[in-house]
């Protein structure tokens, strides 16, 4: 099917919400969304059983910086909704991040195929079905998977999304910080896991015990938690996360030359069973944008739209500094110009202070077979605005691509909650035939840089290196009888000094220190998550 060929339709109103025939409870909804502004459409307003495509249900485009929520059980749309949303971001220049955990969101650089459900679908809702390709770039998580490899180092990560990561309760995150501020202190670049396991072996040694005795120590106990958990995670196969080059989250930013958005999609299929890995990574993408970010105040449309599927894992088993800190992130890159939809089962998975910031709901069905299904339903029917639906029952009545709706209005007042026929995707809802996605992968102009790992000289080798000019047996006997005694002779000023002073002090590491892109030689400055904010 080409880019060109359409669906027929009927002929759409010019103003939405303002055709007569509505009944009045309809027309008062509808006028609720009649947008004079840039806006997404999502489809149309269903009311006493009819689908009245007369009245069209919108999201202001500078209110997609306000937050949103997409829920709702499983196979009942959210993600052709992603899809949807995504594509008209993309039309309207602004680019997009998404998460494809099940692998067919790749499908959104093509076009769509015509037929028979899509043509009924766009019929019953006005829509100008016209299949469409939209620009994409694909990644994948330390390039396991197809995609351009996004990895993080181990300084870039932080102590508090990589504590979370490895499982460590909070006086072990606690120690991992201590670990982390003596390697920025001293200028330990963490680029892989085999340095942060040299420095936290050096300092559980009789040379690097001393190291923090002045601000709390490390306990042989901590260290050995902290080894055997790093030992674990290498063991699934966890270590090409971490590593250079580092990505560069700048990269979501970017429109394509006809000045449509870019899609950015991280293919996660290739680890979807490990769920804790992928929702920190997310987390650590969206913490590294918002440190980079300047301040834009309230703009007339995103920077960037940020989509971040299964989000209740995100979540679960959460300590209160780590949701204070998901909290602050969200209330404050708003102001940056980033939206961020979180994508989950039901509004019960997201914590209460950040529930509070989305702005934007599309509410899918919901199942109730047991009681706890039951108690998940009335939990959400009781965060949505007053409306004249009798929401438990229709939530539970939805079809699939329907979803009960509410937005900010361009005032930012919640919109009238609407029960909603959603529109059907323009790009192909499935995936990509495996041989077109590793050619769009292999022809990035992204692949050059980030295919290839780097392993340059950092903590370990630095760790592992003895003072210029003295072997490994030369550090701790000194020349003469004594030493051949086997007797500890007195030591000189240089050897007093412990052996990282001595590598932080030599000629070799002040030049490192002035090498262009290194963090050598500064103590780096960290976020609330403890993400290492980069100079670029």
């Amino acid at each position: 099917m080409s880019d060109s060929e359409t669906v027929p339709q009927a002929t759409v109103p010019e103003k939405p919400g303002s055709a007569p025939a509505l009944p009045k409870e309809a027309l008062e909804i509808a006028s609720g969304y009649a947008f004079a502004g840039p806006a997404l459409d999502l489809g149309a307003l269903m009311w006493a059983g009819e689908c009245l495509a007369d009245a069209q249900i919108r999201i202001p485009l500078p209110m997609l910086t306000r937050h949103g929520l997409v829920a709702g059980a499983t196979g009942t749309g959210k993600t052709k909704t992603l899809q949807l949303i995504a594509e008209q971001l993309s039309a309207q220049g602004v680019p997009v991040f998404l998460a494809d955990i099940k692998g067919d969101l790749s499908g959104i650089s093509a076009p769509g195929v015509a037929n028979d459900k899509v043509a009924a679908r766009a019929g019953e809702v006005h829509q100008k079905w016209t299949a469409t390709g939209f620009p994409a770039e694909f990644y994948a998580l330390g390039g396991l998977g197809e995609g351009v490899p996004v990895r993080a180092t181990v300084t870039g990560f932080g102590p508090v999304l990589l504590s979370k990561v490895l499982g460590l309760n909070r006086t072990q995150e606690q120690s991992l910080g201590l670990i982390f501020h003596y390697a920025d202190h001293k200028g330990l670049e963490l680029v892989d896991l085999k340095d942060l396991r040299a420095v936290v072996t050096f300092l559980t040694s009789d040379e690097g015990r001393g190291e923090l005795k002045n601000i709390g120590g490390l306990s042989t106990a901590t260290a050995g938690v902290v080894l055997r958990s790093l030992t674990a995670f290498e063991a699934q196969g966890m270590a090409a996360f971490f590593g250079e080059p580092e990505f560069d989250t700048a990269e979501f930013l970017r429109t394509a030359p006809d000045g449509r958005g870019l899609v950015s999609v991280l293919e996660l299929p290739a680890v979807q069973d490990r769920p804790q890995l992928f929702s920190t990574f997310l987390m650590w993408l969206l913490a590294d944008l918002f440190h980079d970010l300047p301040e834009v105040g309230d703009a007339e449309k995103p920077k960037l739209v940020f989509f971040f599927d299964e989000a209740h894992l995100l979540f679960k088993d959460a300590s209160r500094a780590f949701l204070d800190s998901i909290t602050q992130t969200v209330r404050l890159i708003r102001s940056k110009g980033v939206g961020v939809f979180f994508v989950t089962q039901t509004p019960k998975d997201v914590p209460g202070d950040v529930l509070a910031q989305l702005g934007n709901r599309v509410q899918h069905a919901l199942r109730a077979f047991t009681p706890d299904d039951q108690k998940a339903l009335a939990a959400t029917v009781r965060t949505f605005p007053n409306s004249g639906y009798d929401l438990e029952e229709l939530l539970t009545g939805l079809g699939t691509g329907e979803a009960v709706v509410t937005v900010l209005s361009e005032k930012g007042a919640p919109t009238p909650v609407a029960a909603t026929r959603l529109r059907a995707p323009e790009s192909l809802m499935g995936p990509v035939a495996p041989d077109a996605l590793r050619q769009a992968v292999t022809g990035s102009p992204l692949y050059g840089r980030y295919a290839q790992a780097v392993d340059r000289e950092s903590a370990y080798e630095r760790l592992r290196r003895p003072p210029a000019g003295k072997g490994p047996d030369e550090l701790t006997a000194a020349p003469g009888k004594e030493a051949a005694r086997g007797k500890a002779a007195p030591r000189e000023p240089e050897e007093e000094r412990s052996m990282v002073e001595q590598v932080v002090g030599s000629g070799m590491f002040k030049s490192l220190a002035r090498s262009i892109g290194t963090q050598i030689g500064r103590e780096i400055t960290r976020s609330v998550f403890g993400t290492a904010r980069r100079r670029r």
